[in-house]
């Protein structure tokens, strides 16, 4: 798939991923958009890719708001002239044992990284059908094996694994392509702002972040799968054995899985 003149729109893209496929796709020859709910960061955002040399634009948008994702769509629009590709990147995290965590919080995150993608790409839709564009849902790990502490952010990208296969068939014969891309531990802010079972962000990460994929990685291997037309893309070694694993030996996993988690800094096992 050629990349240079589509006009890409980034969810989420003020920080981690989201802002790391802004300048990547951008340096590749995209025309960028990208979202973010804070007027600041998104500035901020737009001075480092117009530094970098990337044709961009941006605007506020509370990914978990339909309004804002129709509106998001009709500035592109307008900006642009069009829309070839989405990348839904919008996200949030969480983590707390289920029975100490505030189904409030369970919503929130549900609205922003289930229901966000669903508006986001439900407004682009038929810009992208008549474009024969792409979209690219950033899953997760997650969204092929559950974690401990993690409930809602689990729920969510396997509700998103399950749309956009869903979504892929509806439009196969349509000139669409939908890639999947789920990425292992990747060092970002989203384990920082991860909220807590009352609601209030976690602030710190608790795992080693300078040990993991960079974002950057993440946006160049994201970028690769496009353009070679990948049906999901499932990023970091120990990420495709969780995967494979967990198909497979699911009860042994269970375990694995729960002594790893059991390991993290302030973790709810101890």
């Amino acid at each position: 798939m050629e990349i240079k003149n589509k006009v890409v729109v980034v969810t989420g893209a003020t920080s981690g991923i989201g802002q790391a496929c802004a300048l990547i796709f951008g340096k590749a020859g995209a025309k960028i958009w990208i979202t973010g709910r804070s007027r600041v960061k998104l500035d901020e955002t737009l001075l480092l890719l117009q530094k970098e040399g990337v044709e961009c634009g941006g605007g506020v948008c509370d990914a978990a708001k339909a309004v804002d994702n129709e509106k998001m769509v009709l500035d592109v629009v307008q900006h642009y002239g069009k829309i070839d590709i989405l990348i839904n990147n919008a996200g949030i995290s969480m983590r707390a044992l289920f029975k100490d965590l505030d189904l409030e919080v369970f919503h929130q995150v549900m609205d922003i990284n289930f229901w966000g993608t669903v508006y986001a790409t439900k407004y682009c839709m038929d810009e992208i059908l008549k474009n024969k564009g792409a979209i690219i849902g950033v899953s997760s790990i997650n969204g092929f094996r559950g974690t401990p502490a993690r409930t809602a952010y689990t729920a969510s990208k396997y509700a998103m694994n399950g749309f956009f296969e869903s979504l892929r068939t509806e439009v196969m014969k349509l000139g669409v392509h939908v890639l999947v891309v789920c990425p292992g531990f990747t060092a970002s802010n989203i384990r920082n702002n991860a909220l807590l079972g009352d609601g209030s962000s976690q602030s710190e990460s608790p795992r080693a972040e300078d040990k993991m994929m960079s974002a950057e990685e993440v946006a160049e291997s994201m970028l690769n799968a496009l353009r070679k037309k990948k049906r999901d893309l499932v990023l970091t070694r120990q990420g495709k054995l969780a995967v494979f694993l967990n198909k497979w030996m699911p009860g042994i996993m269970d375990k694995i899985v729960y002594n790893h988690m059991a390991k993290e800094k302030d973790s709810p096992f101890k």
